[in-house]
């Protein structure tokens, strides 16, 4: 009967400090940033790791050129890249609170979020992660990067 109780006492203490992790976790993401960026960087979103969006810039010429489908296509394009990598802060951090220890079901878990099928080859990793890669470097879906508008032909 009491070996019920002194497992129960263990189990809210581990409770505890489990909310007291997440409690850091939070904090931590609060303030790390990810920045994507689209265009050669004529736009630039910035998210803390809560993927809260802190900045948004658009270069002026972007606006000046009046190519409203372009400006629409690189923000997403932006938008897509800080994803990514808001992800990448967000294994980061909990990596870090579990010093690095494999829990079961955690590399499933985190590569679902990522945007992978689990045991994927991609596992979830951000394109500077791969070999050769650069973190820089758009998606298949992301519009390519361009340093003037498109002319419509005619």
């Amino acid at each position: 009967m009491f070996e019920g109780i002194s497992n129960l006492g263990s189990l809210l203490k581990q409770a505890g400090q489990l909310r007291g992790k997440m409690s850091q976790m939070t904090e931590k993401l609060k303030q790390r940033r990810a920045i994507g960026s689209a265009g050669g960087g004529m736009v630039e979103i910035e998210v803390n790791g809560l993927m809260e969006v802190l900045r948004c810039s658009i270069d002026d010429s972007l606006v000046r050129g009046g190519d409203r489908e372009l400006l629409e296509d690189l923000v997403a394009a932006a938008m897509n890249q800080t994803i990514l990598k808001g992800k990448q802060l967000h294994a980061d951090v909990l990596g870090e609170l579990t010093g690095g220890m494999q829990l079961p079901g955690l590399q499933e878990a985190m590569a679902r979020f990522m945007g992978a099928e689990p045991g994927s080859p991609e596992g979830g990793s951000t394109p500077g992660d791969q070999p050769g890669g650069d973190a820089e470097s758009p998606r298949p879906d992301e519009a390519p990067e361009a340093d003037e508008p498109e002319k419509p032909e005619g």
